[in-house]
This record gives structure tokens, sequence and C-alpha cells, in this order.
């Protein structure tokens, strides 16, 4: 699948925030992050992990879909060849933008596994698209860890809003969900309220695969 083009999202961040009236250097306490890395952020020349994005997102109280609103937004230029990557929006913003373009378009009903949308994330995480239902605040995806692969590259917890549900497919996976740590095998599942600090990481030798659906609240 080619890479969705990518709204100024820095833009959006920051046309919030001055909406909100919070200063920078607050939000930047807020999300526990330095005033300069909002700062960078914002003026697009740096990208934001998921954690971080979702952390910020949440301390504005907006959604992830009004940052990638297509119908509103001046995209971004498709990725240009290799040589001009390190320019490019990071992986973390195409997949999200992606995964947010048009809410209305039906996936499904049968997805085969050569008609999946697969999105490359940061620090080893593979998101695969297996359907989604016009009207609905849910992503149903299969993903993948890879080996030394997290959901926070920082080593930091994420919390965002919604409910996710998974089950562990193959692998091993840990869980740390606010002061407590899992290690999930195949056939362990798990639910909880995203808003609880928490955080995935592969530490073994193959990759972690598992089924998860993630409801919306926003």
């Amino acid at each position: 699948m080619s890479p969705a083009a990518v709204p100024p999202v820095g833009a959006r961040i920051r046309q919030a925030r001055t909406a909100k009236g919070v200063s920078l250097r607050a939000l930047a306490r807020d999300v526990g992050v330095s005033a300069s890395l909002v700062s960078q952020i914002e003026t697009g020349k740096s990208q934001p992990s998921v954690s971080t994005l979702y952390a910020i997102t949440t301390a504005l109280g907006i959604s992830l879909e009004s940052l990638f609103d297509a119908a509103e937004s001046t995209a971004a230029p498709p990725l240009a060849a290799a040589s001009s990557a390190a320019a490019a929006p990071g992986p973390v913003l195409h997949a999200l933008a992606a995964f947010a373009a048009d809410p209305g378009r039906r996936i499904g009903p049968v997805v085969t596994p050569g008609e999946r949308e697969v999105l490359e994330l940061d620090s080893g995480v593979v998101w695969e698209r297996l359907g989604h239902v016009p009207g609905t605040d849910v992503d149903f995806l299969q993903v993948t860890y890879r080996p030394g692969g997290a959901s926070s590259g920082s080593g930091g917890l994420m919390r965002h809003a919604g409910t996710e549900y998974g089950c562990l497919t193959s692998g091993e996976l840990i869980l740390t969900l606010g002061f407590e740590e899992y290690t999930l095998r195949p056939g362990d599942a798990v639910c909880f309220e995203s808003t609880t600090p928490h955080r995935y990481r592969n530490d073994g030798e193959e990759p972690a695969v598992g089924i998860w659906f993630v409801f919306s609240d926003t």
C-alpha cells in the first residue's frame, strides 16, 4: 500500500493549543516532554512518536481524526524517491494519516491477507488493518511486534481515549499496565481502558503477533 499524504500535523497541534489558551510550556509539562520538542513538532522539524502524539491529543482534548481530516487539510505531496527520504514525514504520521483518512470507506466484508493495508510504525511495530465498517470508531488490526519492538521507543507508558481488546496468537509480548507487568503468550487475551498507562514490548527472539480491537471514545 502506498503511504498516504500527511497533513500539516504540527500546525494543527499548534492551532488547537492556541485555541485552548494553552502555552507551549504548559503543554510540554502535561505531556512530559521538553518545550523545545513540542516546538519542533509544531514547526514540522521533528515527528512525534505514537505515544507522544496520543499524549498531546489527550492533553488538548482532541481526537487523532481532527489532526488528519482529509476534507479540511492541505495534504503534503507523496513521498519522493529514497534520495529525499530524510526530509519526508515519519512512518508514524503516514500510518495515522492512512488510518484516519476517509472514515466512510468500507474495508471488507472479506479481507484476504494480500488485500490488507500494511503500515510500518516506529520501533519495530507493524499494523495490518483487517476491516472497517463506516460509522464505527474501531480499529480492527493484526499487530506485529518484531524482536526488540515496542509501542514506545523511549520506554515511557502511553495512554489515550478508548478501550482495547487483544489476543496474542504467536510469540511472547510484555504488557506493562499501570504498575503491573504481564507476559502474554499465545492464546492469552487482554482488555482494559486505554486511559490506563500502558506499553507493549517484545523482549523475545521471534515476532509477537496478535489481533487487536481498539474502540475510540472520541
